[in-house]
């Protein structure tokens, strides 16, 4: 497998194009296959991040890509390494973030002939097809640079997304006399737009409405059109939710915000007494919409990027386009009113507040409020499947766009360390929280190493309630018992520290000392919370 290194490779090509196309950083785990792409990388001024697995190589990417707005690259290796980034892309999938997913191939001749070449697949493209958005693979050295424009284009266009990227060892590792294209070319973005008549007909829908709500998902984060939904709120003078995926959109401490508790009666009731509801840049999925239960008394209006997804769960007016460019056209047709949007907001608030005053469940209310008040302003704070993870998806205040990163797209385990580690990356300077349980936490404790070798200013606060405290809830609720959800675990202070990582255990009265003294660190710090937390019950 060894071969003499070459002045220009096909890998070398690679780099230079993602280079020219704007790529900064590129998360991965080297392969045989795939060296000459990193070799490329050596003199590029892309940043190499490999982590020790492609699955949190994968989330690494993810946790870039939200924080950043901006595409981050994934490169695997041929065969078993490929197929293991596969759960992490069906997240980015699901969430609409931007990957660009490259990796090695077999030799072209040999693609589908079953010789047993080292880690062949009967059909690696296919593999990734269904989960991806978009899919090729370079035929020739010719091909590289306008396949990764398009992949790159792809990735970006909205609804943005992870796409694939599969290149033949034999082009990697040959000579080429290709060029890259010019510096910071652009790949080519289509951005669908809605007609003029269209707008005109919201903006009067909008005029015309009394108790008007604005519903805004991640859509509006991707397009970074966080300023004109608040300018359209204000207009409108709406009340403003936000979904699990949207948190960030709108601040929470704006009078105009009902926050993002998807499953409170009163929050629910706030869109089902609306006259009109204006959804913006979210499919109106499951876990947003109570299981499909939520009903809606008035117009529903959604804007969204993929035709597809207008009137597929409820029947809904339509505007076709990138939330940015649609509310940016539907603002100057806008007349100002006064709705009394900030007590409409108000009452909603105030009623959530009240249902979890009844319940003990201080402590969980307890800790949330503990890491809004350790964490240095600006934060990313990633949040696990886990259960102080969904008290934050409906409770944990954000105040600013693109600082919480949750992973329901698919609702994926062990996403937030390493995507906390793609966030420092992403934003040197800018601190970043991953909030873990014990089981998330053990699907990628050895990237503990990777963050001392990066030095990234990474905190991970693991929950520790030995074992899968969620699936407990769930399986005693059903079930009457327990089974297989309780963990054998290490000691997590002497895991951190075996890695060169800062750590201590703390309790939930000291968690706000213990958090402040890991931010100070320079570098990764690790603070193990055992403790037992329940779920709350959402009021009607």
């Amino acid at each position: 497998m060894a071969q003499a290194v070459k002045a220009h490779t096909g890998g070398r090509l690679v780099a230079e194009t993602l280079e020219a196309l704007g790529a900064e950083a590129a998360f991965g785990v080297p392969g045989i296959h795939a060296l000459a792409i990193w070799d490329g990388l050596r003199t590029s001024s892309i940043r190499s991040v490999g982590l020790r697995t492609e699955l949190n190589a994968g989330f690494g990417a993810d946790g870039y890509a939200r924080s950043k707005g901006w595409p981050a690259v994934l490169l695997l290796s041929t065969g078993p390494g490929a197929l293991v980034s596969l759960a992490a892309l069906m997240e980015a999938a699901t969430a609409h973030v931007p990957v660009v997913a490259i990796a090695s191939q077999i030799p072209r001749d040999l693609i589908g002939r079953g010789r047993g070449y080292l880690h062949e697949l009967p059909d690696q493209l296919a593999s990734f097809a269904p989960v991806v958005k978009w899919a090729g693979r370079a035929e020739s050295d010719e091909e590289v640079p306008e396949l990764l424009q398009s992949a790159w284009g792809q990735a970006m266009t909205p609804p943005s997304g992870p796409v694939f990227v599969e290149i033949p060892v034999d082009i990697l590792a040959g000579e080429t006399a290709v060029s890259p294209p010019k510096e910071r070319e652009g790949a080519a973005v289509v951005f669908t737009t809605a007609s003029q008549a269209d707008i005109a007909e919201l903006a009067q829908i909008l005029n015309d409405a009394e108790r008007p709500v604005l519903w805004a998902g991640g859509g509006v984060l991707r397009a970074h059109g966080w300023e004109e939904l608040a300018e359209l709120a204000r207009a409108l003078d709406a009340p403003v939710a936000t979904t699990y995926m949207g948190k960030g959109a709108f601040p929470a401490d704006d009078p105009l915000s009902l926050g993002s508790a998807c499953d409170e009666g009163a929050y629910k009731e706030a869109l089902e007494d609306a006259d009109v509801v204006l959804a913006v840049g979210t499919e109106l999925g499951a876990e947003t919409t109570a299981q499909y239960q939520l009903a809606f008394s008035g117009t529903l209006v959604q804007i969204d990027a993929a035709k597809e997804r207008i009137g597929a769960t409820y029947p809904a007016l339509g505007l076709v386009g990138d939330a940015n460019w649609t509310l940016s056209a539907l603002l100057p047709h806008i007349e100002p009113k006064a709705r009394d949007g900030a007590a409409r907001a108000a009452r909603v608030r105030e009623r959530i507040e009240e249902g979890l005053a009844e319940q003990d469940r201080e402590l969980e209310r307890g800790l949330l409020e503990t890491i809004r008040e350790a964490v240095p302003p600006g934060t990313v704070t990633a949040w696990d499947m886990t259960i102080l993870a969904y008290w934050a998806a409906a409770h944990f205040p954000v105040t600013e766009p693109r600082r919480f990163l949750y992973p329901l797209g698919s609702g994926t385990l062990g996403y937030a360390w390493p995507a906390a580690l793609g966030a420092a990356v992403a934003l040197p300077g800018t601190p970043a929280l991953a909030v873990v349980g014990d089981g998330g936490f053990l699907y990628g404790t050895q990237e503990l190493a990777a963050a001392r070798q990066y030095g990234l200013d990474v905190v991970v606060l693991v929950v520790d309630d030995g074992g899968y405290g969620i699936l407990r809830e769930y399986q005693r609720d059903t079930f009457g018992e327990t089974y297989a959800v309780d963990l054998g675990e290490p000691d997590y202070v002497a895991l951190a520290a075996a890695y060169g990582v800062p750590a201590e255990r703390t309790t939930p009265e000291e968690l706000g000392a213990a958090l402040g003294r890991a931010f100070a660190y320079d570098g990764p710090a690790l603070v193990h919370l055992p403790t037992f937390l329940q779920m709350w019950t959402p009021t009607e």
